[in-house]
């Protein structure tokens, strides 16, 4: 099995490139669909952000209300860092699950937003990190969330720089051209990861 992390800055293009890996043939392993799961309502995930953070994160029908949670810890680092102590663990946990249940020699992708902030780029076989100009990244937040520049830079902000994740990387995808561009390299990234799974 060959683990591969996936990372890069929020809106870089991550999901566009783990949906063409899993094209090729990648397991995905998305945390941020692992940390949406492991707060769904009824869950134990759910009951320790609201027993932190006050039932004004929950909606009226019991689920997590994601809009007021994110004004909370984007506005301050202490709320985040609570917030990660909470899911991050649950995350990792069903990501082992998931992880263990793939082929032994398939390619193992985790799509980590948080990779180089926690500290797991060493945990895996190889890194990829999406990259894209901020100034990109600014304007597909503002397109796709309807953020302000000043909300969009903030986010942006709170996660590792360019330049720390950058240094992580094993292999770089581009993500400030083309779709067909993008999947070129993509299709480049996925004939390494396999020759490397299949000369371990």
């Amino acid at each position: 099995m060959l683990r591969v992390g996936l990372t890069g800055g929020i809106a870089a293009g991550k999901s566009a490139v783990s949906d063409a890996l899993a094209e090729h043939g990648a397991v995905i392993i998305d945390a941020d669909i692992l940390a949406r799961e492991v707060v769904e309502s009824g869950t134990p995930g759910l009951r320790a952000v609201v027993a932190r953070f006050g039932a004004g994160v929950q909606t009226a029908d019991g689920r997590l209300d994601r809009d007021a949670l994110a004004r909370l810890v984007f506005a301050d680092a202490e709320s985040r860092r609570a917030l990660e102590q909470i899911v991050h663990p649950l995350v990792r946990i069903r990501a082992a699950q998931l992880e263990a249940a793939a082929a032994a020699h398939a390619v193992v992708v985790h799509v980590i937003p948080l990779l180089v902030e926690t500290g797991q780029a060493a945990e895996f076989d190889v890194v990829v990190v999406v990259d894209v100009e901020p100034e990109v990244q600014i304007q597909r937040l503002r397109d796709r969330s309807g953020l302000t520049e000043a909300e969009a830079r903030t986010r942006i902000a709170a996660q590792a720089s360019r330049r720390d994740r950058l240094a992580a990387a094993d292999t770089v995808v581009l993500n400030h051209g083309s779709r067909a561009d993008l999947e070129q390299q993509v299709a480049r990234l996925w004939r390494d990861l396999r020759s490397r799974a299949t000369s371990d």
